[in-house]
């Protein structure tokens, strides 16, 4: 991977990190047209992820301050039920992520085909919350919380969008639109700083997790993700607010039913 390709793949993933519309199945799409697959893929994918909870920690800074100076307080308030509830979302997607990471790995590495199917559920998902109208919570439960979860598990299957997913999801529960969205990216920061540190104590070990890319072409995708993360995400949470996801269900069906064709094409 040269440094303009890590630039491009940086770009996409930043953007469609925040945007409902899959960023694990567009840097397959990306990789898969720059001709990037196993290691790389999976290391330059963990690189750019970890650059987008960057962008979340930068554009939601006040957030996570008042839930920590909260959490301080040594009581039960506010910010303290967020923490809890952000621990039991973690839940589903830290299974699968102990029990099930050589699967993912290897559907990571199968082809645009499950990238396209998994776009139109996408579709179909972002439609179906757009169409439906339950009453509006005040407030994340905990039950809620773990149900989110469990959409952020399933998508780890590229092109299930995981914002998409967990807005959706919450969407249809009646969670409040403008703290869903928050709730959404602070959620997936624990599990991709996990999985960095991980992959870091593995090269502690000397293993490889970098594959063949060179260290300026992984630094070009950080920052491109990172600064095109902090634009998306902004622009995300305002879209919540205003409940237009059925332009990107629109463009996730689209995407979908393109990326099957060029998938059989291959074949």
């Amino acid at each position: 991977m040269d440094w303009f390709e890590a630039l491009i793949l940086g770009l996409i993933q930043g953007l469609t990190e925040y945007l409902p519309v899959s960023s694990s199945g567009h840097l397959a799409i990306g990789s898969a047209l720059f001709g990037i697959q196993g290691e790389d893929n999976l290391a330059f994918t963990i690189v750019v992820h970890v650059a987008t909870v960057f962008s979340t920690l930068v554009v939601l800074w006040k957030e996570i301050e008042w839930i920590f100076r909260g959490l301080f307080k040594w009581k039960m308030n506010e910010e303290t039920r967020y923490i809890i509830n952000i621990l039991i979302s973690m839940i589903p997607v830290g299974i699968v992520g102990v029990f099930f990471k050589e699967e993912v790995e290897m559907i990571f590495g199968s082809g645009l085909f499950i990238v396209g199917c998994c776009l139109l559920l996408t579709a179909l998902l972002l439609s179906f919350s757009y169409d439906y109208k339950p009453k509006q919570k005040d407030r994340i439960s905990m039950k809620d919380a773990f149900i989110i979860g469990l959409a952020q598990a399933c998508a780890v299957l590229p092109g299930l969008s995981r914002s998409g997913s967990t807005i959706a999801t919450g969407l249809l529960l009646g969670d409040n639109k403008a703290k869903l969205a928050q709730f959404s990216f602070l959620m997936v920061m624990p599990p991709i700083l996990g999985e960095a540190l991980l992959d870091g104590v593995k090269m502690i070990e000397g293993e490889s997790v970098a594959g063949d890319i060179p260290g300026f072409s992984l630094l070009i995708g950080f920052l491109a993700a990172f600064i095109s993360g902090c634009l998306a995400c902004k622009w995300m949470i305002n879209i919540v607010k205003k409940g237009k996801l059925i332009y990107f269900a629109i463009y996730c069906a689209i995407a979908g039913i393109v990326t099957l064709v060029v998938s059989q094409m291959q074949g």
